[in-house]
């Protein structure tokens, strides 16, 4: 095996320390870096996930990106799927036992987790591993045994098993089975560090605990905060429906990255970027020394967001259209199209309500006479207005800031 060449250890110590929120040990780090320089060999890096969900938003990149500089910098970066402890299914911040999930639906999630996953990790360089390979091999006698290196009193320091227990919840023990068995995954897989977010702090702690009880060294444990929503107050979340989408069209990720505030910005450059702290703190300067307009660093972000999930070209579009639609105040490139068929004059107000570009036909005149509403980019007064489908036609139509169909009479 040839020695890699790698970075001097402060600098990667830099570059992997940002965004982090906590390293356990630091000073583990720091030897286990120094020691893969002196001897040329990459660290073992984790990232376990349960595919519980088919889509992955930004909120989720934040611990892959991670593991991704890591690979940067050299080291042996591993995805694990966890295809068997998902059938457990972990409690984290849950107030009740959560249903498992069947083989099917497992192997379903975790077929479009790894496309998603590869437009961050390269495919290359990516040792892709699934929990069951060695879990699924465990006897009855091994299982004992691993719960024999746990205490009962340590596994219920855990604050979501306290507080059900406190409230008299009810707790399964398959669900105490979870930190033991996905530490197994840490003993099997001789892992030199593991990342996860913070809220998995506990199960990470147990991992290096039960790495020592079966003779090896403990791992360091690399947690991430959790990434804010596009509200500026709450965790991302799909079922908030404040997050973003990494399979979703180029122009609608600029459109929410754009809605962001202003200083919630600079933990996105953090944590969904590969900028370095200094980059960024000079960007930082620049907007609070008014050399850089905060609309146009956020415009930066959003578009490095987006050439990193869908390329370079459909960044600079996104970017283009939105400069053109939102501050030139111009029609987009690219419309979407819809077709109408000839027939009789139709009552501008009802047409925006049956294309969905408003909910009724009083706040469709309403818009109107607020100036709202234009057709090829000239402004509707009339509320009463009768449009002409009588013959074919090609016109643009535009509700409110940001709708814009091109309707086509055939």
């Amino acid at each position: 095996m040839t020695e890699t060449k790698f970075k001097p250890v402060a600098e990667q110590l830099a570059y992997l320390k940002k965004g982090a929120a906590e390293i356990i040990r630091e000073e583990d780090l720091t030897a286990k870096l120094e020691q893969s320089a002196k001897t040329g060999k990459p660290l073992r890096v984790y990232l376990g996930v349960d595919p519980t969900a088919p889509d992955i938003h930004l909120g989720h990149t934040v611990v892959l990106r991670k593991l991704k500089h890591f690979q940067d910098l050299g080291h042996t970066a591993i995805f694990l799927i966890g295809d068997f402890s998902a059938m457990i299914g972990d409690p984290t911040g849950q107030s009740e036992t959560r249903p498992p999930l069947t083989r099917e639906q497992v192997d379903a999630n975790a077929k479009t987790y790894l496309t998603q996953v590869f437009k961050l990790l390269d495919p290359r360089k990516t040792q892709i591993r699934y929990n069951s390979e060695w879990l699924d091999k465990l006897s009855s006698y091994d299982v004992v045994r691993l719960c024999g290196h746990y205490r009962l009193a340590r596994m219920l320091e855990r604050e979501d098993f306290r507080s059900r227990l406190e409230g008299n919840q009810p707790i399964s023990v398959h669900e105490l089975l979870y930190p033991l068995l996905t530490a197994y995954d840490a003993v099997a897989l001789q892992s030199d560090v593991e990342i996860g977010a913070t809220e998995q702090k506990f199960n990470l702690l147990v991992h290096r605990d039960i790495q020592r009880e079966y003779g090896l060294a403990s791992e360091v444990a690399l947690t991430m905060p959790i990434l804010v929503g596009l509200d500026g107050q709450r965790k991302m979340s799909k079922s908030l429906g404040n997050y973003v989408g990494i399979t979703e069209a180029p122009g609608e990720i600029f459109g929410k990255m754009m809605s962001i505030p202003d200083e919630l910005m600079w933990s996105y450059y953090e944590l969904v970027t590969d900028r370095a702290p200094q980059q960024i703190a000079a960007l930082k300067q620049d907007v609070s020394g008014g050399k850089l307009h905060p609309m146009d660093a956020k415009m930066r972000l959003a578009e490095e967001v987006i050439a990193g999930f869908h390329g370079g070209d459909a960044a600079r579009k996104a970017a283009e259209n939105f400069q053109r639609v939102f501050r030139d105040r111009q029609a987009p490139i690219e419309a979407p199209v819809v077709k109408l068929l000839k027939g009789p004059p139709k009552k501008l107000t009802a047409l925006l309500v049956d294309l969905e570009l408003i909910a009724s036909k009083s706040e469709a005149e309403r818009l109107i006479k607020q100036g709202g509403v234009e057709i090829d980019e000239q402004r509707v007064d009339d509320p009463r207005r009768d449009l002409d489908l009588s013959k074919p036609a090609e016109f643009l139509l535009r509700a409110g800031k940001k709708k814009f169909l091109r309707i086509v009479v055939e």
